[in-house]
């Protein structure tokens, strides 16, 4: 356990540090553009931000000084101000992911950030230490993990689950708890010590094939219409840069070795780049969680609980399914913390196959079944004649200002055409790509047109189902099936055309759900 403490001394330079970012355009603007300016308002100006960077810096101390924590056998306890003192309670139940970030600044002292995340809304119902040592980092890992563990063997021994109704509400509430089903694998004393399996350590191989997926390279383009903006600003002639550049391209040999040096350089910035993102991409597992650490420069260490796993998605861009790769991303119940962070995704960049194994191995509750159903013919002349209401719009507007393209006078229809065509050939492949089936407790559904995903969740962690049905589906003896899953946000996900008779399966199917689900 840790006793009362404060925050770690340098989460003062750290809040001063981010002040200082926030702050940096004024701070520019202000001192170095307009550094020689004797304007009234400038002058101003530096007085208000001074004052403001001295109140800053007394907040940060002030809150420094008031602000402490401890965590007992139950929860984390936050302690905040003086006058108006507030108390926060963080029950480890609550806590569902656990999400380390490791930036520059911490790893130049020494130093990681923790975030401890429950399935509740509010900033108040997160716990976030900005900096904190690594070994005190790990044992507030340990104190929450140990407490799941001994929690989940409670949960074993009750003698009888309660059933719920299939009903459930699409969002958690403060103070709800989540159906869950119990995994023996899951259930281990605290004190014994789990060993993690690795299941997956990204390769220079990897990072390679990732930087041509990513199109990476292509980072190098806006840097060169800076360059160029920057070299109009040197030369105010405007005729003096185009023949200085016209002057570049017109040998056939010196503009060739302009082309191959900038493509050198863009490939390598574009390498480099996702190295230092995805390099030290690692996947691991234990009975319990599930670990993913990434990144070069900047850290970042996240863990899952496996039973709090929603659905998993497997997506696959035109440029993945090419080079026959994919991304596997996991839905949670809780919240995933910062978005810019991406820790909810396995590696981006999977062989396909080695996905679906990897599914398998990290989740053995769940089973991935390539093998899936097709869509009917009917469904495709179904999606062919379905009006599409933006092409309608599209082609009226078009029709009405009849703008000139290229100099033909009447290229409105022909782009009328072409988006027509494109949203034909869209369904078309839709069409194809869409694949279903009910394995057991067990739903799949692959859809999309150019990226396409794979969804793939069990049958208690679906909480609500719906089945529409439009004129043309009446005529044509077909339905959409609709699926809600609890996240943060709500993850929705929906198949169109499925034939009747499999929406009428789809439906029995979740009715057993009452089965399979129980609280604790």
């Amino acid at each position: 356990m840790i006793d009362m403490k404060r925050h770690h001394p340098l989460a003062m330079l750290w809040s001063l540090w981010k002040m200082v970012k926030n702050w940096f355009a004024i701070i520019l603007f202000l001192f170095v553009f307009r550094q020689d300016s004797e304007s009234q308002w400038l002058f101003y100006g530096r007085i208000a931000f001074y004052v403001g960077i001295s109140i800053g810096v007394i907040s940060i101390i002030w809150k420094w000084f008031t602000s402490r924590y401890t965590a007992d056998d139950t929860a984390f306890h936050i302690y905040s101000g003086v006058f108006n003192r507030t108390r926060r309670t963080i029950p480890y139940t609550k806590i569902q992911n656990v999400n380390r970030h490791t930036t520059v600044f911490h790893r130049l002292f020494r130093v990681t950030s923790i975030r401890f995340e429950t399935g509740i809304k509010g900033e108040d119902a997160t716990f976030q230490l900005h900096v904190v040592s690594l070994s005190e980092a790990e044992q507030l890992e340990k104190i929450v993990a140990g407490y799941m563990a001994e929690d989940a063997e409670t949960v074993e021994a009750t003698e009888e689950p309660i059933t719920l109704d299939v009903d459930e509400p699409m969002e958690e509430e403060e103070g709800q708890s989540e159906p869950v089903i119990p995994d023996k694998a899951m259930f281990l004393p605290a004190k014994v010590k789990q060993e993690r399996v690795v299941h997956y350590h990204s390769t220079r191989k990897d990072i390679f094939k990732a930087s041509f997926t990513s199109l990476s390279f292509l980072v190098l383009i806006p840097v060169l219409a800076t360059l160029y903006s920057w070299v109009k600003d040197f030369f105010p002639d405007e005729e003096v840069t185009e023949s200085l550049l016209l002057t570049w391209l017109d040998s056939w040999w010196i503009a060739g070795l302009m082309i191959l040096v900038l493509l050198i350089i863009s490939i390598a910035l574009g390498i480099v780049r996702t190295f230092v993102k995805y390099g030290n991409f690692q996947i691991t597992s234990d009975a319990k969680r599930i670990y993913i650490t990434k990144g070069m420069m900047e850290q970042t260490s996240f863990s899952i609980l496996k039973e709090r796993v929603q659905a998993v998605k497997i997506t696959q861009s035109p440029m993945k399914r090419l080079l026959g790769l994919a991304e596997v991303e996991l839905t949670t119940a809780g919240s995933l913390g910062e978005s810019e962070h991406e820790v909810n995704s396995l590696y981006p960049f999977l062989p396909v196959k080695q996905a679906y194994t990897m599914i398998e191995e990290i989740l053995p509750s769940y089973r991935v079944t390539q093998e899936m159903e097709k869509l009917p013919r009917i469904s495709l002349w179904l999606r062919l004649l379905k009006p599409s209401w933006g092409w309608i719009i599209i082609t009226g507007l078009l029709w009405y200002f009849k703008p000139f393209v290229l100099g033909q006078k009447h290229a409105w229809w022909m782009i009328s055409a072409i988006l027509l065509v494109w949203i034909a050939t869209c369904r078309v492949v839709d069409f194809f790509h869409t694949r279903y089936i009910l394995n057991q407790n067990f739903i799949q559904l692959r859809t999309g047109a150019l990226t396409s995903t794979l969804f793939i969740s069990k049958r208690e962690k679906v909480i609500e189902v719906q089945i529409t049905r439009n004129v043309l589906q009446r005529w044509f003896g077909v339905a959409s099936i609709h699926t809600v899953n609890r996240a943060k946000p709500v993850l929705h996900h929906r198949a169109h055309d499925i034939p009747l008779v499999m929406a009428e399966s789809f439906q029995s199917w979740y009715m057993g759900r009452t089965q399979d689900v129980q609280t604790r």
